[in-house]
């Protein structure tokens, strides 16, 4: 029996907020899955760090509220029937999944009487939360969920190499022939034994998180390096709006490393009063939008970076003062972090500056999380729902990954019947994994200076403002670097770190092309040419 080739109804890659929902719904109806993480546990990712919230609604609020909410701040690129089934289908699914089945611990008054908060772009407070760290709340229950599940099977650090499709993989010719091309798994790259395990899944999900880390100065983890966005493009699945990369304007200045994750500042500190000021404690926002500290984040960016240009100065500050609630109660974790630096919140501005955030493209899915390749699914930041358009709307990130992560567990479940069984012939069509790649001299400083060369360019060329210069230079470094690494990639033995940098690298070409190829400034993608 080979220990490195496994079979499962769903292999769901990723195991944040909609990896995570998606192995549940599956798994009540009776579906085996399998779940990875390339972490120790299922509790290291984005979703753990999610300061704000998470869009529920407010007893004043109506679903085209919302809508209208969420069109203005994507400026009006985001597909309307998406943006629909998050308004209204996004409330009802969290009532019934985080506030009754699975008790996700929101601050609330008495039982049932839930405090809201209001953030960015967002007309009212609607916004459930967790003192300053809902996302930890969240996966400490769903991944004591997940674990406890007979029909859920946990691996931990393991790293997706590679999905699985018939046109490619398949050795039989019936499958070559064939017109349809099916997703039926992947190569998985087992850590702790330095061996590529065969994966193959009647249905694949792909939940792998964003693409922050392939920038300079991010708030993500260091697994962001949209290897979801890699593997799918690879496979044939079709990509959208992947120019629309979202920079948070508020992360810590000072206290990390270079090149380290960058501590955020949630937007709910704002919504709750605070007010970004410059070194001459002058609010400056209400000169760059009516809406003054709540605007929407792409702009609050660009006016953070045009007043440090103006002042001088590496970065802007953020009055706390104003905020009525004692903000060591009602943001434990950033005050607590503030401290440390020396910084007391309550009475002393805290110094910010943006950073690469959030991912509103991806791989391109329906409502029901179904990509263009037949049997592949994907959910929550790695996909583009057309619910962000150029630009997201705050705290809206929580709920789409529960709402799709739902939505394509009960399609693939709808679907598990006898058809949907992988034949015997294309089991054994499907060959386990090849190494041509017999250097073993991986290089730790190569691969941190390509590394570094990825996140300089991005950051200074594909960031948060943008020329056809700088693009044109981001796409010729880009693809150089790209076909370099395919070639170093086939020589030598395979690696997570090499596995991470092939994925960082293609995913940093993707997102500069389609900056390239979009001439029209919209939201996230501002080119000041």
């Amino acid at each position: 029996m080979n220990n490195f080739r496994l079979q499962t109804d769903a292999l769901i890659i990723g195991s944040g907020i909609a990896g995570c929902v998606a192995a549940l719904t599956l798994a009540e109806q009776g579906c085996n899955v399998i779940i990875l993480t390339a972490a120790p546990d299922l509790k290291v990712g984005n979703t753990s760090l999610a300061q704000g919230g998470i869009v529920y609604r407010n007893e004043n609020d109506d679903p085209r509220i919302l809508e209208k909410d969420i069109m203005t701040a994507g400026w009006k690129q985001n597909f309307t029937s998406s943006v629909r089934f998050l308004s209204r289908k996004g409330p009802e699914v969290l009532k019934e999944i985080f506030l009754e089945k699975y008790r996700i611990p929101f601050n609330q008054r008495q039982p049932g009487d839930w405090f809201l908060t209001k953030e960015g772009g967002h007309s009212m407070a609607r916004i459930l939360y967790c003192d300053d760290h809902t996302g930890r709340n969240i996966m400490e229950v769903l991944s004591e969920a997940v674990s406890e599940h007979a029909n859920i099977r946990v691996l931990t650090k393991r790293t997706a190499v590679d999905l699985l499709t018939t046109q490619h993989h398949a050795k039989h010719l019936d499958f070559k022939y064939s017109l349809s091309n099916k997703c039926v798994g992947a190569y998985v790259f087992n850590e702790e034994v330095g061996k590529v395990e065969t994966i193959l899944s009647k249905f694949t999900l792909l939940a792998t998180g964003g693409v922050g880390q392939i920038y300079l100065h991010t708030t993500n983890t260091g697994g962001s390096i949209g290897s979801g966005l890699a593997m799918a493009h690879r496979a044939g699945a079709r990509l959208m709006n992947c120019e629309y990369v979202q920079f948070h304007p508020t992360t810590l200045y000072g206290g990390s490393k270079r090149g380290e994750r960058r501590f955020l500042v949630s937007e709910a500190v704002r919504g709750e009063g605070a007010v970004l000021i410059n070194r001459f404690g002058d609010p400056f926002m209400t000169r760059y939008d009516p809406r003054a500290d709540l605007a929407p984040r792409d702009i609050v960016t660009r006016a953070i970076m045009d007043e440090m240009l103006a002042t001088d100065d590496d970065c802007v500050y953020l009055d706390v003062s104003k905020v009525k609630d004692d903000v060591s109660h009602r943001f434990p974790t950033i005050f607590d972090r503030c401290r440390k630096m020396g910084i007391d919140m309550a009475c002393e501005p805290v110094p910010v500056v943006p950073a690469a955030h959030y991912f509103c493209g991806g791989v391109l899915v329906d409502n029901r999380g179904r990509t263009n390749l037949d049997r592949l699914y994907a959910a929550g930041e790695c996909s583009c729902t057309g619910v962000h358009g150029a630009n997201r709307l705050a705290s809206t990130s929580l709920l789409e990954g529960m709402l799709w992560g739902h939505s394509a567990g009960q399609d693939i479940a709808s679907r598990m019947n006898r058809s949907a069984s992988l034949s015997r012939k294309l089991n054994e069509s499907i060959p386990d994994w090849i190494s041509y790649g017999h250097n073993q001299d991986e290089d730790p400083a190569l691969i941190a200076q390509d590394w570094a060369n990825i996140r300089n360019t991005m950051w200074n060329y594909v960031g948060i403002t943008r020329t056809s210069s700088r693009l044109q230079r981001a796409f010729s470094d880009m693809r150089k670097l790209t076909k370099n690494l395919q070639d170093f990639y086939k020589e030598t033995e395979l690696s997570k770190a090499l596995i991470d940098l092939f994925h960082g690298s293609q995913a940093a070409y993707i997102v500069t092309l389609a900056a390239l190829r979009n001439k029209e400034t919209k939201g996230c993608h501002f080119r000041i040419d």
